[in-house]
């Protein structure tokens, strides 16, 4: 069985580093341009020194380079590629088929090419033809049901990584125009405007309301934390948090805990994690959980009531008043929570003002004045004592041995990378006991290096006299040489330039998301005919299909047997048809006429 990697968002240095310490076997970041969550940029410099720090643990730096480029654009995109080669990033996740243009042109170093998620990588065919042009690793769709990844995983060999974990969107990933079309901030370019958590009416061909002023295509976050072995017999080797737009405390904590439940799995990274808190991904930032598209259970997999965190479960109202109300819940309930629930038909919140347990419950004095019904449920999306222990320091470290002999200090890592420091001084101490408490005390002081000395050795009979001041500076030394050891032996994977292969398709219209000429030139030699440049450089929206989902909403409201004509409406009255597939349980949102 291969071994397992964790993958983790990383919005900026800070989550990148915390990412690492709480487990992750490689992070993914943004560069200073071309990636899908514009807002997630980061300087070179900034890369490398995660690069330097990640590498220590064997934990590899993947930096998304994954919009659709213009051919200016490509040029400068060549650019950044060169620099992340020359800083030792492991790879680069990737979406136009001009870089892919420029690899078979010998134009870009031997950097590690994977095909993002935004490929809309969805069937075995589209699987084999990134095999056969010699990419590494393919992001699957989030929609496959598990059988679809083992049949792909059964008949190709290329690295397989799947999102376990973060927000769904509802659209197949590179295939969505709503936030185009509406504001001119495409996906594709890294501008989403997240159109899908706006609200939305639903109405029938007679303009009667089946649901009005719903957020009808947010979804709830993904979790499939249940599921880990079975997608690891499935195929995958690389399990994907989603997040590049959380915080630092949403890092931490879905990074632990996913840490903590493939910990008996043969991982790819290397290093002891330190943490003095218990993960709980229900307390960060979700919309409730789902797991539905890798079962195809048609569960409900969304939440037409809020875009936003509700948190964890807490219980439900035994009784209210004027001024608090008495919750059912086990849980401590402190002041300053955040609590939401259900308000005439939307969801509301309040913080805690005071809370006090009760006979039935916790008692709760809101800081408004709130009318909550008996069996009320309550959830909690801000849990200040938690968020208080996220703030605690947590750290990784390498094992290591300190010997200490007559005339030299060896610093030996647990995989005997070894440095040694010469001791010139040539007077033996007189309280051979008391030197060698001296050393251990000092050598021992490695709180705020990546190492944690397992062991000091004493190898002699006798021991040169040295200060604490000397001890002290001969740990540094060691320290930052095993350092630099460990990064001098750490070999990053070659790509070879990439080959051709035989498109899945023969032609291909505006969803090919060709955008430059290079990319156009490789579809051809793939042998797939562009019928239309991508939507973004047309401006062409007449008669085009904006989203292209498995969330279907008539089914969620009228059965799959109902064929009547529906529409989405928008807040400025917007109507867009709804068009459905039943054989492939599939809805499209298409343009206006």
């Amino acid at each position: 069985m291969n071994k397992i990697e964790l993958l983790a968002p990383a919005q900026n240095y800070d989550c990148a580093i915390s990412a690492i310490n709480c487990g992750a076997d490689a992070v993914y970041i943004g560069a200073n341009a071309y990636g899908a969550r514009q807002n997630a940029k980061n300087k070179i410099e900034d890369i490398e020194k995660i690069v330097k720090y990640a590498h220590l643990f064997n934990v590899k730096v993947y930096v998304t380079l994954n919009t659709i480029l213009t051919d200016d654009e490509l040029s400068e995109c060549k650019k950044i590629i060169q620099e992340l080669y020359k800083i030792k990033v492991d790879a680069i996740i990737i979406q136009d088929f001009g870089i892919l243009e420029l690899s078979t042109e010998h134009e870009l170093p031997p950097i590690v090419l994977h095909m993002s998620t935004q490929c809309d990588i969805r069937t075995l065919e589209k699987v084999r033809f990134f095999e056969e042009l010699g990419v590494k690793r393919v992001i699957l769709a989030r929609e496959l049901p598990l059988n679809a990844i083992e049949k792909i995983h059964k008949n190709t060999n290329i690295e397989l990584e799947h999102f376990v974990a973060g927000a769904l969107c509802v659209c197949y990933s590179g295939q969505c125009y709503l936030s185009e079309y509406i504001g001119q901030r495409s996906a594709n370019r890294g501008e989403c405007a997240q159109s899908c958590r706006k609200k939305y009416s639903l109405v029938d061909s007679k303009g009667k309301f089946i649901a009005k002023n719903k957020y009808l295509l947010s979804l709830k976050d993904n979790n499939l934390s249940k599921h880990l072995d079975k997608l690891i017999k499935a195929g995958i080797s690389s399990f994907k948090i989603e997040g590049r737009l959380k915080d630092e405390d949403y890092v931490k904590n879905n990074v632990l805990y996913y840490h903590n439940l493939l910990k008996n799995y043969q991982r790819t990274s290397f290093g002891r994690i330190i943490a003095d808190f218990e993960p709980d991904i229900e307390k960060t930032f979700n919309r409730g959980f789902c797991d539905d598209y890798l079962f195809n259970k048609k569960d409900e997999i969304y939440n037409f009531l809020t875009p936003k965190s509700t948190g964890k479960y807490l219980g439900e109202v035994v009784s209210s008043s004027f001024d608090s109300f008495v919750l059912k819940t086990k849980e401590k309930i402190s002041s300053q929570d955040g609590l939401c629930f259900v308000l005439n038909n939307e969801l509301s919140g309040c913080l805690v003002n005071k809370a006090e347990v009760v006979k039935s419950g916790v008692k709760i004095y809101p800081n408004k004045k709130i009318n909550l019904k008996t069996g009320e449920k309550v959830y909690r999306n801000i849990d200040i004592e938690f968020n208080k222990k996220l703030k605690n320091k947590i750290s990784r470290k390498l094992d290591v041995c300190f010997a200490v002999y007559e005339d030299k200090i060896v610093l030996r890592d647990e995989f005997n990378n070894k440095v040694e420091y010469k001791i010139q001084e040539t007077e033996n101490a007189n309280n051979i006991e008391k030197m060698k408490e001296n050393y251990k005390k000092s050598l021992s002081k490695t709180n705020d290096t990546v190492f944690f000395v397992k062991e000091i050795a004493f190898k002699s009979e006798y021991y040169a006299f040295l200060p604490v001041s000397k001890i002290n500076e001969i740990r540094t030394v060691l320290i930052n040489e095993l350092i630099e050891k460990i990064l001098s032996k750490y070999r990053v994977k070659q790509q070879k330039p990439v080959g051709i292969s035989k498109y899945p398709m023969d032609s291909g219209d505006y969803r090919l998301n060709c955008h430059n000429k290079k990319a156009k030139e490789f579809y051809e030699l793939c042998e797939c005919k562009v019928l239309e440049n991508s939507l973004e450089s047309t401006k062409s929206y007449n008669n085009k299909i904006l989203m292209q989902t498995k969330h279907c909403l008539r089914r969620a409201f009228l059965g799959c047997k109902n064929q009547d004509e529906l529409f989405l409406l928008d807040e400025k009255n917007v109507k867009y048809p709804l068009k459905f597939d039943c054989k492939n349980c599939e809805m499209q949102i298409c343009s206006p006429n």
